[in-house]
C-alpha cells in the first residue's frame, strides 16, 4: 500500500478486516473519511467487491479511485468462508440478527449422518436469499419488506458450491469451511441444511476469510488503516 494521494486516485485494492456489528458501508466510508482528512479532499471514489452482514466479519476489498473500475470483476471471485451453524433451531433471518421462532430434535443427528448430507449441496445448488437480506425486488429490499411484516414472493438464484467441510462438530454447534461463488448465501446454506438433516439450523458466526487470491490473513481493520496514516504524520 502506497500512503500518497496520487497513488490512491490512481487506485489500490485495500484488503480491510470488517469488524463485528460493522456493516459493509461503514467500514467503506471509514476508510473514505481517513483518506478524505489525510489528503483534504473534497471527494474520492470508495467502493466494495462484495457485502458483508453486519453480523459477519473477515475480508472485504475496498476499491479506491481509478480500481473502482474493478468491483464487478473482483465480485465474481470465488469466496471461502468459514464460521458456526447452530442445529435444532432456526431464526426468521437464518442467523443471530432475530430470536429464535422454533426449536427442533437433535438426538437423531450423528457426525457420519451430518457429513454425509454436506454431499447434497456440492456442485450448482439452487438457493433462495433469506428475507431479510438487501435483495431488491420491485425496487425495494427484502428487509424493509420483512421489517414491514409483508410476506413477498423470493426469486431463487443459482449458485456453485466447491467445497463444504465440517471442521468440528460439538452439537448443537457444528463449524465448517465452505468455498463458493458470487451470490451465495451462508444463512440460507444453513437454513438448508438443517432442513436436510431434519433438524433446524441457524448460522451462529461468519468468516469471509478469502476473495479469489486475496487472504484476510493480510487485511487490517479500518482503525488499523487510520493509525497507518496517524504514524505517517498525516491528520487524521
Amino acid at each position: 500500500m502506497i500512503l500518497t494521494k496520487e497513488a490512491f486516485l490512481e487506485g489500490q485494492i485495500l484488503l480491510i478486516d470488517k469488524p463485528y456489528e460493522w456493516s459493509s458501508f461503514q467500514a467503506v466510508n471509514s476508510v473514505k473519511w481517513t483518506l478524505r482528512k489525510a489528503f483534504s479532499l473534497k471527494k474520492i471514489k470508495v467502493g466494495h467487491a462484495g457485502t458483508l452482514d453486519p453480523l459477519a466479519t473477515g475480508l472485504l476489498l475496498v476499491c479506491t479511485g481509478r480500481s473502482t473500475k474493478k468491483i464487478a470483476s473482483l465480485q465474481g471471485m470465488t469466496k471461502v468462508y468459514t464460521g458456526t451453524f447452530h442445529l435444532g433451531a432456526t431464526t426468521p433471518s437464518y442467523d443471530m440478527e432475530t430470536p429464535v421462532d422454533r426449536t427442533y430434535p437433535t438426538a437423531h443427528l450423528s457426525e457420519a449422518f451430518l457429513r454425509e448430507k454436506t454431499q447434497l449441496f456440492l456442485g450448482e445448488i439452487t438457493q433462495k436469499p433469506p428475507v431479510f437480506s438487501a435483495v431488491k425486488k420491485d425496487g425495494k429490499r427484502l428487509y424493509e419488506y420483512a421489517r414491514e411484516g409483508k410476506e413477498v414472493d423470493i426469486p431463487v438464484r443459482q449458485v456453485v458450491i466447491n467445497n463444504f467441510e465440517l471442521t468440528r462438530i460439538a452439537l448443537p454447534e457444528v463449524d465448517f469451511t465452505i468455498t463458493c461463488s458470487k451470490g451465495t448465501y451462508i444463512r440460507s446454506l444453513a437454513y438448508d441444511f438443517g432442513k436436510a438433516v431434519d433438524s433446524g439450523a441457524y448460522l451462529s458466526s461468519l468468516k469471509r476469510t478469502k476473495i479469489g487470491s486475496y487472504n484476510v490473513d493480510n487485511a487490517i481493520s479500518p482503525d488499523e488503516f487510520r493509525r497507518l496514516f496517524e504514524e505517517a504524520g498525516f491528520k487524521v
